[in-house]
Formats: C-alpha cells, structure tokens, sequence
C-alpha cells in the first residue's frame, strides 16, 4: 500500500452509479467523514486506480497518510473500525452479522444488474443515464451509452434473469422482503440504528436510485420504510 509524507484529506474514488461505491459513501455520509469523493472516467477505471496496483476497480479510499484501501465489505469494517471505534461491527451477534454482510454480497449485489439491464429497453435506459451521470470523454460517453447496453443486456443480465427464473421486480421483492423479516420488528437490522449490513443492503438499493426502474421497488412497503429510514440517517 502506498503512502505519502504530510496528512491530507481522504478521498474515495467512486463511479456514481456504482452499488459497491454507494455502500461505503452511505457509512461515510452517516459518520459525517470529511472524504473528497473523486470521479473516475467509467471507459479507464483502471488507469485512473492504478495507484491502487492491480485491484483495478472502484472503490478505492485514501486516508490522511496516503495509504489506500480496497474493496467494499472490506472498506466498510476499516472505515468503521478507524473512524467510528468498530460500534458497528459490535453491534448484536457478530456471526449475525458475518451471515447477513455475505447475504448481502452474494444475493442483493447479483440482483442489480437485472433491474437495471434486463430487457433491452431498460438497458438503453440505464447505459444513456449512465453515460450522463459518469464522468466519460465526449466519444466515449456516445460509445458506452449505445454500445453499452447490447452487451449488458445480452451477455450478462439476459443469463441472470433465465437463470433465477423471476422478473426482475419479483427478484427484488423477495429479497427486500427477505431483508426487512430479517430486523426481527425493529427499525434497522442494527436494531434501533444502522449497522454494517445496513449499510450493505442500502448501497446497493441506492445504486437503482438515479434510473426509472428504482419505481419497481417503491411499492414494497417495508422496503421502501427501511430505505427512507436509511436515507433520514446519512
């Protein structure tokens, strides 16, 4: 890990519509972390993280002396341990927590891209919005926006969706449901306030957020009073 001499002030290089990058502005926003949130150009991620050696993708946090972390989940425990005193992380059943921080990677995370790509329609949605919230050149914006999304939705969201066998909609639905069953009647599945699973779930709801497609979700009722609580907390 790299290190520069003299403080400075953290940084986190993101893409905007990225769900990994939301799950940890989401914990830095509710901490209320002085962090500079830096754009990368979504056609040379790689070049713009190569600082970060190979890991090659976003997110990728900065802290005062210039050491760089990576990795969502991961950033998540750091960010909490240093800034916060690990309160989160011990908060209620520590395997709880382990089982549902994995649920979340491994299920809500997979569950992003049909929404977002999984007819061509909303894939040319989704990739125009994109190429108009991310940081691109003027070529490689018209570039991604239209040669984008037959690739997403043909090679990636297309197989996810026969493979789970449920619309989209319905996928989300029983994961939120899922979810929300899970916080045992309280308001957050940190109990009274938000832990790190929290914070997991949300960012990758909040990825949906800046597209048409966030309507599907907004009539799950226990779902959406979860998210708003979320979004009250940052």
């Amino acid at each position: 890990m790299a290190q520069s001499e003299g403080a400075i002030r953290p940084k986190l290089h993101v893409l905007f519509t990225c769900p990994f990058c939301w799950k940890v502005r989401g914990l830095i926003e509710h901490l209320g972390l002085d962090v500079d949130y830096i754009s990368v150009n979504g056609m040379r991620i790689k070049k713009d993280v190569a600082f970060a050696g190979d890991w090659g993708k976003v997110p990728v946090f900065t802290d005062e002396s210039g050491e760089y972390f990576v990795d969502s989940t991961p950033l998540l425990k750091h960010i909490d341990a240093v800034y916060n005193d690990s309160k989160m992380a011990n908060m209620g059943d520590s395997e709880r927590q382990a089982k549902w921080l994995e649920w979340a990677d491994t299920t809500m995370s997979k569950a992003t891209v049909p929404i977002l790509y999984g007819t061509l329609g909303s894939a040319l949605k989704t990739t125009t919005r994109i190429s108009k919230i991310e940081k691109f050149g003027f070529f490689s914006r018209r570039l991604y926006a239209w040669a984008g999304f037959p690739i997403m939705w043909g090679i990636i969201a297309r197989k996810r969706v026969k493979k789970d066998g449920r619309k989209p909609k319905q996928l989300w639905h029983d994961l939120l449901t899922e979810f929300t069953d899970a916080h045992e009647g309280s308001a957050f599945f940190g109990g009274d306030t938000p832990d790190l699973v929290d914070f997991a779930a949300f960012g990758y709801m909040r990825s949906i957020s800046p597209f048409p497609q966030f309507s599907l979700l907004e009539d799950h009722q226990a779902g959406m009073a979860w998210y708003n609580r979320m979004m009250a907390a940052l």
